[in-house]
């Protein structure tokens, strides 16, 4: 694989929504054979799909943020945050997905796109558990994710089949580091 040119590896990535008109970048990503490795999806995806599944997760009242990186105005990577379930005891916790074009891949485009995602977990999604599984044998990622805070909670055992084989993954979280509070204005307090 060639290697970027000094400059363009110092480019800081752009994040933004994702739009139906990069369906064909997402799948493009997503379907690089390294990244599809690491990924529960599965070769040929469709482009349509995905731009139907862009256009529904726009609508209002869906919870979904579906984001991608850009460098030098390419897509070289794309992540997305979506509800666990609508039942009203796991509103509360949403599931992550992330992929890097191999080509950006230590360039910061994983970092940007987490940093995003955990920002508006955080500060504006009402998130409180983020929820992720991930190939056991994926050190990467593995160390992106206790970089913003995840912990495994568990090894599944031949959770997926890979390339013809049934591979592991680790279940990992991560809990809101500092959880809204409601503060009584001044003056207030048991009134």
């Amino acid at each position: 694989m060639p290697h970027a040119p000094a400059s363009a590896a110092r480019e800081t990535p752009a994040i933004r929504r994702a739009a139906p008109d990069d369906a064909a970048a997402i799948v493009r990503v997503n379907g690089e054979p390294d990244v599809l490795a690491n990924l529960l999806q599965t070769p040929f995806a469709s482009v349509e799909a995905m731009r139907a599944r862009l256009v529904e997760q726009q609508q209002p009242g869906k919870g979904d943020l579906q984001l991608v990186a850009e460098l030098g105005g390419q897509v070289v990577g794309c992540a997305g945050l979506h509800p666990v379930s609508a039942q009203v005891r796991r509103r509360h916790a949403m599931v992550l997905g992330i992929g890097v074009a191999r080509q950006a891949q230590g360039r910061g485009v994983g970092k940007a796109l987490m940093a995003a995602m955990c920002d508006w977990a955080d500060r504006w999604g009402a998130v409180l558990r983020i929820e992720l599984t991930v190939f056991a044998d994926n050190e990467r990622a593995i160390a992106l994710y206790k970089g913003f805070g995840f912990r495994v909670e568990g090894t599944h055992r031949a959770y997926a089949l890979r390339d013809g084989v049934y591979a592991d993954v680790l279940s990992m979280a991560r809990l809101h580091p500092r959880p809204p509070q409601l503060g009584w204005p001044a003056g207030e307090e048991g009134a």
